[in-house]
């Protein structure tokens, strides 16, 4: 990838992020802020809303932030993958891909364009090369691994009645 491809990809994959964070943390962009966003964490599920909405508005913002400026890479996109996979499995999970049905396409495009910045590098036209700051290779897997394993215990057990009910009745078939 070149340097300006890395640049472009960075200026518009950060700034969406940015604001997407912004709209959660603090109601920007006509935005739900903190408590919309509670809300709608425990609407999926994510109970307490609160320190999930943080967790959601953080990585978000921040790693728009990062990813912007090029600065502490991967950690940037590595916020952006957290946040993306866990809107691809909670919010848009069990429907079609594409976004007219509800689905996760627009999620899974930011996890590609992160993925590629995580491997490619910032590029020349960044503060890690400005600064000289070239993090190690290990704190993508590492990364990557906290991502899976935040997202596997979201979705471990969602404190809804309902579908722990449904769970049980499905284990009950399976031992008939």
């Amino acid at each position: 990838m070149s340097n300006l491809a890395a640049l472009i990809l960075r200026l518009v994959l950060g700034s969406l992020l940015t604001g997407h964070g912004a709209q959660k943390l603090f109601g920007s962009f006509s935005g739900p802020g903190l408590e919309g966003t509670s809300g709608f964490m425990e609407m999926l599920g994510l109970t307490p809303g609160k320190p999930w909405a943080y967790l959601a508005g953080l990585s978000e913002f921040g790693g728009g932030v990062l990813t912007v400026l090029g600065f502490l890479n991967p950690l940037g996109p590595l916020g952006i993958i957290g946040a993306m996979a866990m809107a691809s499995v909670k919010a848009h999970g069990g429907k079609p891909i594409w976004v007219t049905e509800g689905g996760a396409e627009l999620p899974v495009t930011n996890i590609a364009a992160a993925t590629a910045l995580i491997l490619n590098g910032p590029g020349k036209w960044s503060l890690d090369r400005a600064l000289g700051i070239n993090l190690p290779r290990w704190l993508a897997p590492l990364g990557l691994v906290a991502v899976i394993l935040t997202v596997m215990y979201a979705n471990a057990d969602t404190g809804e009645p309902e579908q722990d009910e449904a769970r049980e009745g499905a284990a009950g078939n399976d031992e008939a």
